[in-house]
């Protein structure tokens, strides 16, 4: 993905909401290959929402910068989707942004949670699997607040 005109704020630089919606949607695409899809939300009336997040702004991009997104499930249980996304300059290979996010599966006529039905729970562990083996990144769990020195 190259950063287009419109996500380029005042400062010059991609806009923080536009940091947010690059992570949503490789997220839409790793859930699509988990199997909650749209149609999972049509057909089944379940969905998930964000329960938190938490994004860092490393370095900056700037327009026409290519990206990409790595993704990596930190953990998952019966409800809940932990997990951690970087946005990478595509052609120069540095961290620009992270976010760290947990989701919670939702059945849609109760709004309330719900466990994810056994077909999604397998697809989900098999996805954890596949993160387990990587290097725990660093940032993960951090608390947000003003450093005082001394």
């Amino acid at each position: 993905m190259t950063i287009q005109p419109d996500w380029i704020d005042y400062n010059g630089h991609l806009n923080v909401a536009y940091y947010v919606k690059l992570f949503d949607q490789a997220l839409d695409i790793l859930f699509d290959r988990i199997g909650l899809s749209e149609s999972y939300v049509r057909t089944r009336h379940m969905s998930f929402f964000a329960l938190e997040l938490h994004v860092r702004y490393l370095r900056e991009v700037h327009l026409k910068d290519p990206v990409q997104v790595r993704i990596q499930i930190l953990d998952v249980d019966e409800k809940r989707i932990h997990y951690w996304m970087e946005l990478i300059h595509a052609g120069e290979r540095w961290l620009s942004s992270t976010m760290e996010s947990i989701s919670m599966h939702i059945d849609m006529e109760t709004r309330r949670s719900t466990p994810f039905p056994p077909d999604i729970m397998a697809s989900l562990k098999d996805w954890h699997a596949m993160s387990a083996g990587r290097e725990r990144p660093d940032g993960i769990g951090q608390v947000i607040g003003i450093r005082r020195k001394g």
